[in-house]
């Protein structure tokens, strides 16, 4: 076994250096976000950055990179105050692939990969029509992360959408009957397999 300290990692080239820390961590959510801006341009983006942060009240997070001028996610989100984040199958992995593409400001990666803007419930940011699993968030907070520049968001779920034979009894989403893709590293794409679902632990 390979010993990588903080000085060899630092030697790494700069792609194999980001690849071999993105894998690093192991199994990440990969989802589309969905937004839009005031000018009526839709915009997708491709995030492994997804995470649960409370239930009561509903809230989870997304870490977004430092902005370019290529970039629309945040400044849409900061203006909209609403965003949508839509789980990934199988059938359409490829084109949510490519919705990481550097797409100039304006453009959008629903026309550019061929998939399909969804609203639905008044919710003024659009869904992915071709997800099944699908929920819609309102802005909460936005904190700048000086370390690397990248823009932690937080946001309350408001609306979801799951079909029932998705749902077990107890609330229980089971995505991998879903089929929701996850992803490894910066460009690897997986299916799941569970071991088992196991009763709540007491000591």
């Amino acid at each position: 076994m390979m010993v990588y300290n903080e000085n060899a990692i630092a030697t790494f080239e700069r792609r194999y250096r980001a690849n071999f820390i993105n894998s690093l961590g192991g199994f990440k959510n990969l989802v589309l976000v969905g937004t839009k801006n005031s000018d009526g341009s839709e915009n997708l983006a491709t995030l492994s950055s997804l995470f649960h942060l409370g239930a009561d009240p509903a809230l989870c997070g997304i870490i977004l990179r430092p902005a370019t001028m290529f970039s629309s996610t945040l400044d849409n989100i900061l203006e909209q105050k609403w965003y949508t984040i839509n789980h990934i199958s199988p059938e359409f992995v490829y084109k949510a692939h490519q919705c990481s593409a550097k797409y100039p400001k304006g453009v959008s990666e629903f026309e550019q990969v061929g998939l399909t803007p969804e609203y639905l419930e008044n919710i003024p940011v659009p869904f992915v029509q071709e997800s099944k699993i699908k929920f819609a968030c309102s802005f909460v907070q936005k904190t700048a992360l000086e370390l690397n520049g990248t823009t932690l968001i937080i946001g309350q779920i408001k609306t979801a959408f799951v079909p029932d034979n998705y749902i077990k009894d107890d609330g229980y989403i089971d995505i991998e009957e879903a089929g929701t893709v996850t992803s490894s590293g910066l460009d690897s794409y997986h299916t799941t397999s569970r071991i088992e679902r196991l009763p709540y632990a007491k000591p």
